[in-house]
């Protein structure tokens, strides 16, 4: 059996095969047209999404010849709100970064209703406000709930429990969703999409060649945790725009959907039967994003693939340290008044200590993830799995082993979003069982610590006393929690 992925990123639609060995083939791709029309604010266009997905599922099926399921994975909490007569959006599709009802959601907050303004819920309200329209007229999505009403040609509305427990809107459970929110956002139930399992039987995508049915529906970092055979145990970084560290916690749920101490935030790995799996998962907001910015706003590279070369052809930074906060530190500090910073550079520094002082700095964070995730789950992770952009790039992979002092296996699939989407598209078809997505993993490299314990603590003694510089930079917003 066969499943085709179809993968709705921040940036970037992939399309490919997924077989029950786990192997990715027959991969199409195309770039998203996101707008920043004002500062803060992040728009896509959700007809476009719509298009793009239709014609790079064909593409890879014409290609492969056909499918048995389809699983969809997606940025979750971009949202749309559209109508069901016409198909047509009532406006732009709002990205995840999207910080326009960053004051709805502090007055809100004052009514006792704590939202962040990267959930769905001010989202949702804010379209409905702008569209001219009657809220009961319309219906909202998030991209996999959106992309599945297509490929069903509109027979589906629904979205599952990995990207309803991310809008802000679901019950504790995350069987059913939240009536007193919905009431206080001014969002009727009859808006809302039927919440599903992450694996299942959800409908037929009549608009694919062959009809196969939507068999699995899950957020992107539920899909690489999942990619990575991440199910019952286990934990993984995604290097991408920013940094994604997941924890699976297993069956038992959080005490409410908040931000806990540690700066990490309950998230459902997956569900299936009614039966939910957790993580924990922590978040750095700059990772990736650096690496663009030396290419497209310094001009220190071109590429980056230079970054691996330009580091390792210094023998250490020389003391030059970057804190990656371009748009705030995440976990554990979430302080959106942090902002990046260069230290220690004298009239000595190149561009090759910046830009290896860049990737130690993006290193160190994800070393902090792993600091909140020990102290929520009070066990030390064992091993560590990355996927994504930078994970090609083995001076970085080796900063993170030894800055996390972990073995860091890098993902034989560097997109393990669209493999765990397939996968689970297979185990919802019953072709696979969650003891055979275990048993798939197999590495493409494994890098281990090369520091002694006295120097990895040495280093992030340093760490803590450079981020603490960047601490507060903009007072007014590091007041700001969400």
């Amino acid at each position: 059996m066969r499943a085709l992925a179809i993968d709705i990123g921040t940036t970037m639609i992939r399309t490919a095969m997924v077989d029950t060995n786990g192997a990715v083939s027959h991969a199409h791709h195309a770039r998203l047209r996101v707008s920043t029309p004002a500062p803060g604010e992040v728009e896509l266009d959700a007809v476009e999404i719509a298009q793009l997905s239709l014609t790079l599922a064909t593409a890879t099926l014409e290609e492969c010849g056909g499918c048995d399921v389809v699983g969809i994975t997606n940025q979750r909490a971009t949202t749309i709100v559209f109508d069901p007569v016409t198909g047509a959006p009532v406006g732009p599709a709002l990205g995840w970064q999207d910080l326009r009802t960053v004051i709805d959601c502090l007055v809100l907050q004052g009514e006792g209703l704590r939202l962040a303004p990267n959930q769905s819920a001010t989202k949702a309200r804010w379209l409905v406000a702008h569209s001219g329209r009657e809220a009961r007229e319309l219906r909202f999505a998030t991209i996999e709930t959106w992309v599945a009403w297509h490929l069903s040609e509109g027979a589906v509305h629904v979205t599952d429990r990995s990207n309803a427990a991310i809008t802000g809107l679901v019950a504790l459970d995350v069987t059913t969703w939240d009536h007193e929110a919905l009431a206080k956002l001014d969002l009727p139930l009859t808006m809302m999409p039927a919440i599903v399992d992450t694996m299942g039987s959800f409908g037929v995508a009549s608009a694919l060649i062959g009809a196969p049915t939507i068999t699995a529906l899950v957020g992107d970092q539920s899909a690489s945790l999942f990619g990575q055979s991440c199910v019952t145990r286990g934990a993984k970084i995604t290097f991408g725009t920013g940094a994604m560290l997941d924890v699976v916690s297993g069956p038992e749920g959080p005490p409410a959907m908040t931000r806990f101490a540690s700066g990490c935030f309950p998230v459902v790995a997956f569900s299936r039967d009614r039966q939910l799996s957790w993580a924990i998962e922590g978040i750095v907001l700059s990772a990736g994003a650096c690496i663009e910015w030396l290419r497209d706003d310094l001009g220190l590279i071109s590429d980056p693939r230079e970054t691996e070369t330009l580091a390792t052809s210094v023998p250490s930074s020389e003391g030059v340290a970057f804190v990656p906060a371009l748009s705030g530190l995440g976990t554990p500090q979430w302080d959106f008044g942090a902002r990046g910073g260069f230290f220690g550079i004298t009239r000595g520094t190149t561009k090759a200590h910046m830009v290896r002082a860049v990737l130690e700095g993006i290193a160190q964070r994800g070393a902090d993830l792993v600091d909140a995730a020990n102290e929520q789950s009070g066990t030390p992770l064992a091993e560590l799995r990355v996927d994504g952009g930078m994970s090609a790039n083995r001076f970085f992979v080796q900063c993170l082993a030894d800055f996390t002092g972990l073995s860091i296996a890098v993902s034989p699939e560097r997109e393990a979003t669209t493999r765990g989407a397939g996968l689970m598209a297979l185990v919802g078809a019953g072709a696979l069982t969650l003891d055979e997505v275990e048993g798939l993993w197999s590495p493409h490299e494994v890098a281990t610590p090369q520091m002694s314990d006295e120097q990895r603590r040495h280093a992030r003694r340093q760490w803590a006393e450079t981020v603490r510089r960047v601490e507060r930079t903009i007072p007014e917003l590091s007041t700001v929690e969400f």
